[in-house]
Parts: C-alpha cells; structure tokens; sequence
C-alpha cells in the first residue's frame, strides 16, 4: 500500500496551494485550509499547505485530502459520543458542514509529555516547572513519556499569528467563555474522543499522544467541528519505534516542525525552504496515517487538484442541498 516514492516526487509539483470556486460565498482563507460561505452551508477546502510554528512552511502532496478523507472516516465513527457538522464529502479536499458557533475554547487532551516549541508541555517541564499551566505533574519525567492519565488543556482561539493561550477550567467559568455545564459535558466529550482514538490507533500499530478538539453549537446542540485525529490536528507515533529515552518516529506534522526545529527555525524570519526528501518523507507519513487507521488504500485524486475540486463542487451545487442536509444531518 501507499505511493511509491518516485509517485509523490512526482507528485510536488502540483501540490494544491489554492482552488477558486466560484458560484460561491465570500471566501476565508486559513493557514492550511479555504472556507467558502454558501447559505447555510461551508464548503472546506483542505489544500496541501503546511503550517507550523503559525506559519505557512510549504506543501505536501496529498496533505489536503488524507485530511479530508480521515476526518470524514472518523466523523462516521464518533456519532455516537458526540453529534458533528459534516453534510457530504463531494471532493477529495472538501467537506461541506452545516454552520455552527465555533465556542471560544479549543479542547487539548495530552497522553503523553513531549513538544519542542516553547510553550510545549515538555519544553516547561524540562525547564524545572511541575506544574506547567496549572497541571500537577510528578517527578522523574523523561521526555516522551506517558502522563499518569490523559490531561486536558484548553486553550484561547487566537487570530492568526498569535499563540493560544492555555485556559484553567476556573478561568473559562470566571470569564464566561462556556457554561459550567457545558462545559462539563465537552471535557466527559473530550476524553470519550480521546479514549476511542487511542483504542483504534493501537490497533493501526500507532501512538495517538495528544490531539485537538473543536465544539460548535448548531441550532442549538452541541456538535464537534473542523477536523478530527489527523496528522495536522493530532501527533502520531509509530509504535513499534516508542522506547522510554528514544526519540519515536513522528507520523504527523511533527515531523516536518522537528526538521526546523533542529535547524534553529521556531517561527522568526524566513523559513528554510523544505527540501524534496523531507516533503516526501512528509507525505508518506500523511498517507501511512490514513492506510494504517482505516485500513483502506490511499487513492489520490486526479491531478490537476484545483481544476476538479471545481468541477465536482459545481456538482455537488447542482444537487438538492436541502435533501442531503436533512438526509445527513447530524
């Protein structure tokens, strides 16, 4: 399984940068990611963008649809802890969901102590803190270790460019930002989310460490949003190399932020251009994520990407969108 790598040398040139549809709403553009607005609806774009360090650093091939693939795999497989915003998949790169209030909070669950920018984790903890962003933590640490049990740390939505700043559950209650409630429904959520991950990623001969989780109200219900334990949202390790006191193989965007890291690049400046061996190495990884979970081979989209994203939104547009939001819904 995955592609060869003459395939994804290959394949770098026409890594998707952008894709203008048309016939649409207004258009945000992410780091990573366009949102065009339509009625009720968002139509995400992943594209092969790669950010790190809140920058854009470069592209993989491929990146902008095991995203949108993986995340779709798993929507289907968490239904039943928590409701989500995902419609349809008309694209390789695209999901159309319904609209929701994104909530102020994004929900980090932690199973292990790692990171390498400064306000990681382990980056804290190496520097003598024991009770980084207010989690108490034991002595005897090592890096890359497991926690004594998954942790939470919510974090601000910063706007572009800016760091999130780690929340207490007392400060989201003293600020407003979530009712005590439910806010105590997300965290059960959260940790339901993570237990499920780490489950399956064991059977796919992964480590799921740590992972992102984005809520939404919509019409009033709680539902989860963006995208769920992919390579961009979540670390990964190999299993099979995780050694107390070694350096696990990253199987995520980790993988591409440590290459700059050893450089001496965390955000300042000019990036250093990514070579074709670390965007390659990159997007074997990407893939080797998507084949391992849902153990179906990975099967690219026609190239060029932006040409046919258009041509299967356009569609996808022609269809009777009232039906398949009813139909799909939640």
């Amino acid at each position: 399984m995955g592609l060869s790598e003459s395939e994804l040398r290959a394949a770098i040139p026409h890594a998707l940068r952008a894709a203008e549809l048309s016939g649409l709403g207004p258009k945000r553009e992410g780091k990573v990611r366009d949102i065009y607005i339509y009625k009720d609806l968002l139509f995400l774009v992943a594209t092969d963008r790669i950010s790190a360090f809140d920058r854009v650093l470069g592209v993989i091939p491929f990146k902008g649809q095991v995203l949108t693939q993986l995340s779709a795999w798993w929507f289907e497989r968490t239904r039943d802890i928590v409701p989500n915003h995902l419609i349809a998949v008309p694209d390789p790169n695209v999901m159309v969901v319904r609209r929701a209030e994104p909530l102020p909070v994004e929900v980090i669950v932690r199973g292990y102590i790692t990171g390498v920018t400064r306000t990681s984790l382990w980056t804290l903890y190496a520097q003598g803190e024991r009770r980084p962003y207010g989690i108490p933590l034991p002595d005897g640490l090592q890096k890359n270790d497991p926690l004594p049990c998954p942790i939470l740390t919510p974090t601000t939505k910063a706007p572009s460019g800016a760091h999130d700043e780690v929340l207490t559950r007392e400060e989201i209650l003293r600020r407003g930002l979530v009712p005590g409630e439910l806010w105590e429904r997300i965290e059960a959520i959260a940790l339901a989310l993570f237990a499920r991950g780490q489950e399956l990623a064991r059977q796919a001969g992964l480590i799921l460490v740590d992972t992102k989780y984005e809520f939404g109200m919509s019409d009033g219900e709680l539902v989860l949003i963006d995208e769920l334990h992919t390579p961009d949202s979540s670390r990964f390790w190999l299993a099979e190399t995780y050694r107390r006191g070694h350096e696990p193989e990253s199987y995520d965007k980790e993988y591409v932020r440590l290459w700059f890291a050893a450089r001496g690049y965390r955000g300042d400046g000019a990036p250093p251009e990514m070579p074709p061996e670390l965007i390659i190495g990159a997007a074997a990884r990407y893939i080797a994520v998507y084949e391992r979970l849902t153990g179906q081979p990975f099967i690219p989209g026609e190239q060029p990407g932006a040409e046919r994203i258009a041509r299967n939104v356009h569609h996808f547009l022609e269809q009777d969108l009232a039906a398949i939001a009813g139909r799909v819904r939640g």
